[in-house]
C-alpha cells in the first residue's frame, strides 16, 4: 500500500522565500502528499502567496510560542504515514525527492529516513557553501558528534505518536533532542538515502555566530539530560566541528 507522506512548512513573514519552498513542494511526482502550512500570524504577504498554491491541504495562522511549537501543531494535524519538515526558506533538490524517500522506506522497513543536505547563500540558493553528508548511521554516531540534517530526516507517523513532539522549551536544540530521543534513546531503525535531498539557505538559530553556537552547545547538553543520557566528554565539541569540516565539502 502507497505510503502517505505529510510536509509541514512553518513560516512567519516568509513572503522572500516561501514561494521557492512551495514551488518544489508542488512539484514533486509523489501522489501521495499533504502539505500543510502552519503560520505565526504574517503581517506581509505570505498568506496571499500560499493562496496561490492549490496543492495545499491545509493552512493554520495564529500566533504561536515559537519555532517548535508551530511544529508540533502541524504535527497534530497531519494525516500522513510519513512525516517530513521543511522550512520556509529550504526547497527539495529535485521532484523525485519525495518518491525516493517513500521508496526507500518501503524497501528498508525502517521508521526512519535521511540524506544529504546543502546550505547555500541566501540570495543565491545556487552557490553551495556547505555540504552536510550524513554517511550511513550507527549506534554510537551521535557519540561521536554526528546527527542527520533534521529537514532531510523523515519519520514514520507512529513513531511521534509514540515517543512525543519536539520539547518547546528548547530554543535551538529541539530537532537535535528529538533526533537524540528517536534514534538513540528509543532506538528506531534509520535508513540512509545517499543523496543531496534539501537545500537550506544560511541561517538558524544556532549556526549564525560564536555566542549562539556556545549557546546551542548548551542546550545541547539539555537534550542529552532530558533523554536521562550523557554523552562523552568530547561529544558535543565535535558536533560543531563536524559542522566546520562540512564547509571543505563543497
Amino acid at each position: 500500500m502507497a505510503l502517505k507522506i505529510s510536509i509541514i512548512t512553518v513560516s512567519c513573514n516568509s513572503a522572500s522565500t516561501i514561494r521557492d519552498t512551495l514551488e518544489c513542494v508542488a512539484a514533486q511526482n509523489y501522489p501521495f502528499l499533504e502539505h500543510i502550512i502552519i503560520d505565526g500570524g504574517s503581517s506581509d504577504n505570505t498568506l496571499d502567496i500560499i493562496k496561490e498554491f492549490e496543492h495545499v491541504a491545509r493552512v493554520v495562522s495564529e500566533k504561536d510560542n515559537g519555532l517548535y511549537d508551530a511544529m508540533n501543531k502541524g504535527l497534530s494535524i497531519a494525516s500522513g504515514d510519513i512525516i517530513g519538515i521543511l522550512n520556509s526558506d529550504d526547497v527539495y533538490t529535485e521532484t523525485s525527492v519525495l518518491s525516493k524517500v517513500a521508496a526507500m522506506f518501503q524497501s528498508s522497513g525502517a521508521m526512519t529516513v535521511y540524506g544529504d543536505l546543502q546550505y547555500v547563500k541566501q540570495e543565491d540558493p545556487n552557490k553551495v557553501i556547505r555540504y552536510w553528508k550524513s554517511g550511513p548511521y550507527k549506534m554510537s554516531s551521535f557519540y561521536y558528534g554526528w546527527m542527520p540534517p533534521h529537514p532531510a530526516f523523515f519519520v514514520k507517523k507512529e513513531v511521534y505518536d509514540k515517543v512525543g513532539y519536539f520539547s518547546t522549551g528548547l530554543r535551538s536544540a529541539a530537532d537535535y533532542e528529538i533526533m537524540l530521543r528517536i534514534l538513540v534513546r528509543h532506538k528506531y531503525s534509520a535508513a540512509y538515502l545517499p543523496e543531496v535531498l534539501v537545500k537550506m539557505r544560511m541561517g538558524g538559530l544556532s549556526n549564525n555566530s560564536l555566542i549562539n553556537r556556545i549557546k546551542a552547545n548548551i542546550e545541547d547538553r539539555k537534550a542529552w539530560k532530558l533523554n536521562e543520557m550523557n554523552p562523552y566528554f568530547f561529544t558535543l565539541y565535535l558536533k560543531p566541528l563536524r559542522k566546520t569540516l562540512q564547509f571543505l565539502k563543497k
